[in-house]
């Protein structure tokens, strides 16, 4: 599977479990929802307090695992480096993960306060590799 295909499936398939390193080298999962920003970036939202988001800052390396609503089916692993973004520079760029990945907020207002009350940042993966090319 090439990049552009792994970025096709993300149009329309937004939950993922999240694979990042902790400190000691062992893995960390966590479920999120993410989307494909106009750039190409696998873009996600979570909190700067997050065990994520330190692993992150401290080892850049991910993998994801994306699959159907429906969870059996189609699905495709990212492997990639993550870029964390934080307010005030994420809260733009939050709105257009909202829209990307939900639609329209009914109070972007209320979007923009509860992203600065919750500390939320906007993480960006660039993708080094995307697949399965055959399944087994």
């Amino acid at each position: 599977m090439n990049i552009d295909q792994a970025r096709d499936f993300l149009k329309t398939n937004h939950r993922a479990v999240l694979t990042t390193y902790r400190q000691d080298g062992s893995l960390q999962l966590s479920p999120v929802l993410v989307g494909v920003d106009r750039d190409g970036w696998v873009i996600m939202s979570t909190r700067e307090t997050a065990y994520k988001t330190h692993n992150m800052r401290r080892d850049s390396r991910i993998s994801l695992c994306v699959f159907t609503d429906k969870f059996f089916g189609d699905w495709i692993q990212i492997d990639g480096t993550a870029e964390i973004v934080s307010l005030p520079e994420a809260l733009e760029l939050l709105v257009g993960y909202y829209r990307t990945v939900v639609g329209e907020h009914p109070d972007w207002d209320d979007y923009r306060a509860a992203m600065v009350r919750d500390r939320r940042v906007l993480v960006r993966i660039k993708i080094d590799r995307a697949g399965p090319d055959r399944q087994g």
